[in-house]
């Protein structure tokens, strides 16, 4: 029983460890991107494709210019910060006001703290208390703000859902559960019919599911995304984690869908007796998801992780 939990164990870890090292930062961070218009007041840059490192700044950001000020979704990587503000000030002279981080990871919180200690840090009180955490696991990003910058931690969280200012400045904070870490915040601009979903819609892949770090998980992230799709009314635009460029409504309810059959392939194979490398050599991608890819270093993860997670 003891060697079995080991193994587990070691498993997740290992698996958690490949999973940082494919997402080491660059050693000299590119250029950041132009943005590029969504909305009169609404704008997108993309910080590229995580396989491309010679060109990758880190997760998408999103630039909302409100009455009062700009509100940032996620800040890409470390040093990416003045870039993100030079963009910014191409389309307006007014200051960022409000960061909203999805989540702790590093390529999306890393330039936090490049940014005017006056502003505002919003996120979910999980993914605070994860950029909190006295020891730092892998991607977490907790270490940037040890010290003096303990200032740069949100100070305003929520629950499950929190509304940032009103009429068509209005900005809707939902979080639906566990998905791919403990603390998936989905940011919804109504007036703009546009919503940023993190990492919980990376793109067209398996997604990485921070389960050993920051509490993820391989089952309830599907429940998590189909929430969000029952929920959230009314948006047209849809930006992930790390999709190339914006995506449609429709994109997000296949990706849903796609998450959902390899669930209910894996946990149907694992009812049936098969061993998860079995499981991971069988899986295909079904046809019906066009243009979708499962590395198998990803499909091995999540497998193991739901086999796991159902036999507790």
């Amino acid at each position: 029983m003891k060697r079995t939990v080991l193994v587990t164990a070691l498993v997740i870890v290992g698996g958690l460890s490949i999973a940082a090292a494919s997402l080491q930062q660059p050693q000299k961070l590119p250029a950041v991107r132009q943005m590029q218009k969504l909305r009169d007041n609404l704008f997108f840059v993309s910080g590229g494709d995580t396989y491309e490192r010679s060109t990758w700044t880190g997760g998408n950001t999103l630039v909302f210019v409100a009455e009062r000020g700009v509100v940032l979704v996620d800040t890409m990587l470390a040093t990416a910060g003045r870039g993100i503000l030079a963009q910014i000030k191409s389309v307006t002279d007014k200051p960022v006001t409000t960061i909203i981080n999805t989540h702790t990871h590093f390529d999306h919180t890393g330039s936090n703290t490049e940014f005017a200690s006056t502003v505002e840090f919003v996120a979910h009180e999980n993914t605070r208390a994860n950029m909190a955490k006295p020891a730092c696991p892998p991607v977490t990003n907790c270490d940037a703000f040890k010290g003096e910058n303990a200032k740069y931690l949100p100070k305003r969280t929520y629950k499950d859902r929190l509304t940032l200012f009103s009429g068509k400045d209005q900005v809707d904070l939902y979080y639906f559960g566990r998905g791919h870490t403990n603390g998936d915040t989905f940011v919804v601009f109504p007036a703009a019919r546009a919503m940023h979903g993190g990492d919980m819609f990376p793109r067209a892949h398996m997604p990485f599911i921070d389960v050993a770090a920051n509490s993820g998980s391989a089952v309830e992230f599907s429940q998590t995304l189909q929430k969000a799709v029952s929920t959230i009314k009314n948006v047209d635009i849809v930006v992930g984690g790390h999709t190339p460029s914006p995506v449609t409504w429709n994109d997000f309810k296949t990706y849903t869908d796609f998450y959902k059959d390899f669930l209910a392939a894996a946990q149907d194979s694992m009812r049936k007796g098969t061993a998860v490398d079995d499981f991971v050599k069988a899986y295909r991608v079904p046809d019906k998801y066009t243009g979708f890819q499962a590395a198998p270093d990803r499909v091995k993860a999540n497998a193991q992780a739901i086999w796991d997670e159902s036999k507790k």
